[in-house]
Order: C-alpha cells, then sequence, then structure tokens
C-alpha cells in the first residue's frame, strides 16, 4: 500500500509510539494530539523507538484501516527533530517506507 491520489496529507507522529497501541489508540493519538479530522483524506504514520516498525492509520469510507510495515535491515531515520507537533510528509512517506534517510538532500543518494 502506497498512498493515492485521493491522500491529501501525511502527518507524521513526532513522537515514538508504543506499538501494543492498535487502532483505537492511535485513533485517540490522532484526536488529542494531532488534532486533525480523523475522517479526513489523510495518512496518520507512527514510528516505534526503535524505528524499525511503521504504522499507518487511516480512514476508509467506513471505519480506520491500520497498516503495519516491520524493516528487516534499514530503520527509518526521520531528519525533522522530536516536537510536539506532527509533521507533515508528501514524497518523504515513500523514502520513510523503504528505510532512506530523510535528512538526506535526496532519498534514492543522489542530487538532482
Amino acid at each position: 500500500m502506497r498512498p493515492d491520489a485521493k491522500v491529501e496529507k501525511v502527518y507524521l507522529y513526532p513522537k515514538p509510539v508504543d506499538f501494543r497501541k492498535s487502532i483505537d489508540g492511535l485513533a485517540a493519538l490522532v484526536e488529542l494530539d494531532i488534532k486533525v479530522a480523523g475522517f479526513d483524506p489523510v495518512l496518520f504514520v507512527f514510528l516505534n523507538k526503535p524505528r524499525n516498525r511503521v504504522k499507518i492509520l487511516y480512514w476508509e469510507r467506513n471505519g480506520f484501516c491500520l497498516w503495519l510495515k516491520r524493516l528487516e535491515s534499514e530503520r527509518s531515520k526521520t531528519a525533522p527533530a522530536l516536537t510536539d507537533e506532527a509533521i507533515v510528509l508528501s514524497v518523504e512517506l515513500n523514502w520513510l517506507l523503504d528505510g532512506f534517510d530523510l535528512a538526506q538532500p535526496s532519498a534514492s543518494g543522489f542530487d538532482a
């Protein structure tokens, strides 16, 4: 699953999340911390502390969906400093899911 044209924004939750949380716990984080309507065409991205797992929460027609990816050899390296505000991503989501370092000028490792 990769975002399609219907997705308006991608929010990266700014702090590591306990991955024992499931849909209800993550939806509560969205409502309380990110303060964005969970029913909008957006994705909410969560990382665990070691950054080797990614969870994506999104609303689809009549309910929330939860997607999980476990990175085997790579770890997600997020460039933005941890703050209390959600970080809005665009093309960086695909880089994050591929385990690239977001601090590089381009995630492919090649400068444009």
